[in-house]
């Protein structure tokens, strides 16, 4: 999500008006004060809007309308003709009502939290108490049609910009410019996705399933990037439970528990809605910089379900690139006492900074909800999520299939998007910044002709104490994202040590359905292999600490490795991947300050400097929760806070190849995102390994150190490599992000939008003697062998994150075994990242 937003910002347009009347202005008290939450519509109407915390506004309709209501609890009506069907920036004064001073409801400040004394409270905890006799909870089970559009628009459109040389010969984009109806800013459409869905739930298995009838799109079509930012910026909510998650950010919703605590309520108004009497519920937040809304809602007198709702993020909440967030949620009447979700409604206003007049993407979802039906059951198989379950048909439905699947109509300027994408396509200047906005996203340089594709350009550059200044040159064939085979490779240079490295992969997806994928490929490079206690199973991979520009000392433990892997996996069921495979690797240091010399009786010296083995190894990984798009070989990942649970045996024999070791090693792993209400996500990650059998430095458990400057998640980075070696291990790593919660409490920090994190770090393991005699050769320069088995090593660490929207830095603290010789008491690392 990091680099995906930089795709949306190559267009901006022009104002064109459509609608008939639009009115802007400010609602201001006699003491000039304004005057938040005001009532303003149309006169004769249902069309209105109310004022934010400044006390502006907003308002147009499609229709031709001469007098404005304004209007507010204690204070006199007031009805103004409109002399033009454009009317800006009007100013008005609101006066108190004569003799109802003492019946002036105020709707600011602190409110009181006591039902006895504050009738919102009253109706809020009727709200939590009824919640779950309300929707489609009461049913067993349900099932009802579902019509999504999301839509992309470039705003904040001036002549500055369309005469501007960027927009040079693509003058014709402006055609199709409109003006929001919310904000009042003109935008100009440049991508729409419609779904049509068949929703089937089931509330007695907790399951439910959704199933594609059909999908079109404009604008990006074959960009996947951009689909899945989309499916995963736009999750499903629930306005009832407690907290509401936006941009991996978790709002405290207005109907919560702790709203009580975060929000102050007003009851401001009532009246019949649908014929159903309704009560009209003012919020907004009791402290800024919080992950919060202001807004009103009306609930019903007798079953307190909601009617309507809206929700505006605070201008101050602590969210990056987002300018302002607005959701509407309209509930449908079907009897007596049953309200049902209608329609959805969100807009999000994506910009550089929030300042009012900065230019960005609107991102809008419009999801309509029909043809409801309840207590069909269906078997509990019905529900099971398939690994290939990709409809072509969904994606290539005809134009009467929308017609009659619709259930709104497109606007003039939506349709006028299909076309207008089509022609821009066809401009070279267009192509040429998609290509650098792919580039970014991507990390490769696209060659179409070749079907090749080059990169990653970001690995381009690296330097180790070995190699000196490395230069770096791959890629990879790509007909299209869905490949079913691909072959990639590599070819490096390191200018000190003036050797050449390669690598050479292939992977085949040889049946969709279960994804059985054959795998395969050599490498011979210098490497890092201390750097992490579960190794990858990419046959390209390789980790940061490799290559490293600078760090805290001696770069030098590194490693040369010729690896040949063959691997066989299968996809029984979603998310569970069973992977097999053989490796023979050989391993030898790169540097004449490490040793990896072991005792070998065989050898004419009685030590070996070199280690040749084979390895059989079964792993098991489950990836709960993961949404993954695609069905080629290589896929995406759409969503992120799953956990990963990952578990392997690897089997050492002498007898294949000519090997040096037998020996078995099992391996567990599981990470675990838990989000904490309002108070942030906790990240945990649990590691335990056995090596049975003795063997040689290169293939012990070497716990992972980091002699860099960055911030690198599940290292150590008070440790240097090989610092501590083991053949029995056991590690912990915690890390919360507060997500501004503990900064927005501070006075004279808050306006800042920092982030604070925490982080404590552990590991316990030992060394057995046999592997600690294999290793003790006399060498001078052979690394100390020592294991963390007195007491476990920790350390902890205090960050501050969001700086300049984009930096964190950790202040890192060893926390034991602090009379190791050069042991590092205290260290900062810090990282860089485009995060909401």
């Amino acid at each position: 999500m990091k680099k995906k937003l930089l795709i949306l910002l190559f267009f901006f347009g022009i104002a064109l008006s459509f609608s008939q009347t639009k009115v802007s202005g400010y609602v201001f008290d006699e003491f000039n004060e304004p005057v938040a939450f005001a009532n303003i519509l149309f006169k004769g109407s249902t069309e209105g809007t109310i004022s934010n915390e400044d006390g502006r506004f907003y308002l147009e309709s499609d229709n031709t309308w001469d007098i404005l209501v304004v209007s507010f609890l204690g204070y006199e009506r007031q009805e103004v003709k409109l002399e033009n069907k454009v009317n800006y920036d009007l100013k008005f004064i609101l006066k108190e009502e004569a003799g109802a001073l003492d019946a002036v409801l105020i709707v600011t400040g602190k409110q009181s939290k006591k039902a006895s004394e504050n009738p919102a409270i009253r109706i809020l905890k009727k709200i939590w108490e009824r919640k779950r006799n309300n929707g489609l909870q009461q049913f067993k089970q349900y099932e009802y049609d579902k019509y999504e559009k999301v839509e992309f628009d470039l705003n904040t459109i001036d002549s500055a910009l369309i005469k501007s040389k960027l927009f040079k010969g693509m003058e014709f984009v402006f055609e199709e410019v409109d003006t929001s109806n919310i904000t009042g800013k003109t935008y100009l459409p440049i991508f729409i996705n419609e779904a049509v869905s068949k929703v089937y739930g089931d509330n007695l298995l907790n399951k439910e399933k959704s199933d594609l009838k059909g999908n079109k799109n404009s604008g990006f079509s074959n960009n996947q990037i951009i689909i899945d930012f989309i499916d995963d910026l736009y999750a499903d909510f629930d306005i009832y439970d407690n907290y509401l998650k936006f941009f991996d950010k978790s709002f405290v919703s207005p109907l919560s528990r702790t709203g009580v605590q975060t929000y102050n309520y007003v009851l401001s108004d009532s009246a019949f809605i649908d014929n159903k009497w309704c009560y009209n519920i003012v919020y907004y937040p009791r402290r800024k910089n919080e992950l919060t809304f202001k807004g009103d809602f009306w609930v019903n007198d007798s079953t307190y379900a909601i009617k309507d709702i809206n929700l505006q993020a605070s201008k101050s909440a602590n969210i990056n690139w987002v300018k302002e967030i607005y959701i509407e949620q309209e509930f449908e009447v079907l009897n007596d006492t049953l309200f049902l979700i209608k329609r959805d409604y969100m807009l999000s206003d994506f910009a550089l900074n929030k300042k009012e007049k900065s230019r960005g993407v609107y991102g809008k979802r419009t999801t309509l909800y029909d043809n409801y039906q309840f207590d069909k059951p269906k078997d509990e198989k019905f529900y099971d999520e398939e690994v290939y379950n990709y409809n072509e048909d969904a994606y290539n439905r005809d134009d009467d299939f929308w017609e009659e699947n619709r259930m709104e109509t497109l606007s003039k300027d939506e349709k006028g998007v299909y076309k207008m994408l089509d022609t821009l396509k066809t401009v070279k200047k267009f192509k040429r910044l998609y290509n650098l906005g792919s580039i970014l996203a991507s990390g490769y340089i696209e060659v179409p002709s070749l079907n090749l594709d080059i990169g990653p350009v970001f690995s381009v550059f690296g330097y180790n104490e070995v190699e000196g200044m490395r230069l770096r040159g791959g890629g990879r064939t790509y007909f299209g994202p869905n490949d079913l085979w691909r072959v990639e490779g590599f070819l490096a240079y390191g200018f000190r040590d003036d050797k050449f490295k390669y690598g050479i992969s292939g992977k085949w997806l040889i049946d969709k359905k279960n994804r059985l994928i054959i795998s395969g490929g050599n490498r011979r490079d210098i490497e890092q292999i201390g750097a992490n206690l579960t190794a990858s199973t990419d046959v390209l991979g390789r980790s940061l600490a490799s290559s490293a520009v600078v760090g805290t000392s001696t770069n030098d433990k590194l490693t040369n490795v010729n690896l040949t892997t063959l691997a066989l996996e299968i996809e029984p069921s979603k998310n569970f991947v069973i992977r097999t495979s053989g490796t023979y690797r050989t391993l030898e240091s790169a540097s004449p300050t490490f040793s990896l010399d072991y005792n070998d009786p065989e050898s004419p010296t009685g030590i070996s400097s070199e280690v040749k083995q084979y390895e059989t190894a079964l792993s098991l990984s489950y990836f709960p929760k993961r949404k993954m798009t695609g069905f080629g070989v290589e896929r995406r990942t759409a969503n992120d806070g799953f956990a990963s649970l990952f578990a392997q045996i690897t089997r050492g024999d002498q007898a294949f190849f000519n090997s040096d070791f037998d020996y078995t090693k099992l391996q567990f792993s599981y990470i675990q995102p838990w989000q904490v209400g309002g108070f942030g996500r906790l990240t945990t990650t649990i590691e335990v390994g056995k090596t049975f059998g003795e063997v040689p430095l290169g293939l012990l458990s070497v716990v992972p150190g980091n002699q860099s400057y960055f911030s690198i998640y599940n290292t150590f980075p008070q440790l240097d490599f090989y610092e501590f070696v083991t053949d029995t291990y056991t590690s912990l790593h915690l890390e919360h992000n507060f997500n501004g919660r503990f900064f927005s409490r501070i006075p004279f920090l808050k306006k800042y939008n920092l982030r604070a994190i925490v982080g404590v770090r552990g590991v316990w393991g030992d060394l057995s003697a046999e592997n600690i005699a294999l290793n003790t050769t006399g060498n001078p320069i052979e690394t100390p062998l020592i294991a963390p088995n007195d007491e476990m090593y920790y350390e902890y660490s205090v960050g501050v994150g969001n700086i300049f929207k984009i930096l964190r830095i950790d202040f890192n603290f060893r926390g034991n075994y602090l009379d190791t010789p050069d042991a590092r008491p205290f260290g900062v690392t810090g990282s860089f990242g485009f995060n909401f």
